[in-house]
């Protein structure tokens, strides 16, 4: 694609959310991509509805809305800024990234190349809270670029990434590289689609997951060391021993 230009739509929020934030600041290291080809950075917005706050023991993910709005965003940086809504998508870009967001719908999608980096190993960790679950189930942890479709975490896989454990890790330090990695990922996401990788996928199935209750949040972080035990040693480890 030497020579071309790509046009990026992100997908997020009409209101301060610090992913999307990091994440045009990733894409804009890159505009002017080694390959020769010319990136252009959309963002586009959905309404924002503020939820209801909540009682955790623990926060895996930093507060997205300790940061500026996505209006501001794309004023400071001169990107054009687009409405958009859970049913209906402007058709601007080649690809989507999807910042921040709910379920769209089928119409929403259509043919539209929209990546999600999800924070969990699909299929064993789909939904929300997808870090605590993991580890309560004594699953990998890690993150899967997927195209995204009407359904929860259930799109097209594109590649699945290790997040490393290493054997002095403590919870905060190992959320803090989980939500980075997830970030990396995405902002690589189409130069990834373009040369898929895929680790191996013999992961137990499970249901979509909502908001960990708080009882089973305070299992899990029982349960954190004998984890952090389990997969210091990689993958591969865990693998051999599931066969």
């Amino acid at each position: 694609m030497t020579g071309s230009s790509i046009t990026v739509g992100i997908i997020s929020y009409d209101h301060a959310h610090l992913k999307t934030e990091q994440l045009v600041n990733r894409l804009l290291l890159k505009r002017r991509r080694p390959d020769g080809c010319q990136l252009t950075i959309k963002v586009l917005a959905l309404p924002f509805s503020p939820r209801p706050a909540r009682n955790v023991l623990f926060n895996h993910r930093p507060d997205q809305e300790k940061s500026i709005s996505t209006r501001e965003l794309a004023r400071f940086y001169q990107l054009e800024f687009l409405p958009c809504t859970y049913d209906s998508i402007p058709d601007v870009a080649d690809y989507y990234l999807v910042g921040g967001a709910g379920i769209f719908s089928a119409e929403a999608i259509g043919e539209k190349k929209i990546i999600n980096a999800h924070p969990g190993i699909i299929p064993s960790a789909r939904g929300l809270d997808a870090f605590k679950w993991s580890i309560l189930n004594g699953v990998p942890l890690g993150v899967t670029l997927h195209l995204i479709d009407a359904q929860v975490d259930a799109g097209e896989m594109i590649a699945v990434f290790e997040t490393p454990v290493f054997p002095s890790d403590t919870i905060e330090v190992l959320a803090r590289r989980h939500y980075e990695l997830e970030l990396d990922v995405l902002s690589e996401s189409i130069q990834v689609l373009n040369q898929p990788r895929f680790l191996p996928t013999n992961y137990p199935a499970n249901a979509p997951r909502m908001r960990m209750p708080f009882a089973a949040e305070k299992d899990m972080l029982e349960k954190f060391n004998e984890y952090r035990l389990k997969f210091s040693g990689g993958w591969s480890s865990w693998a051999t021993s599931t066969q």
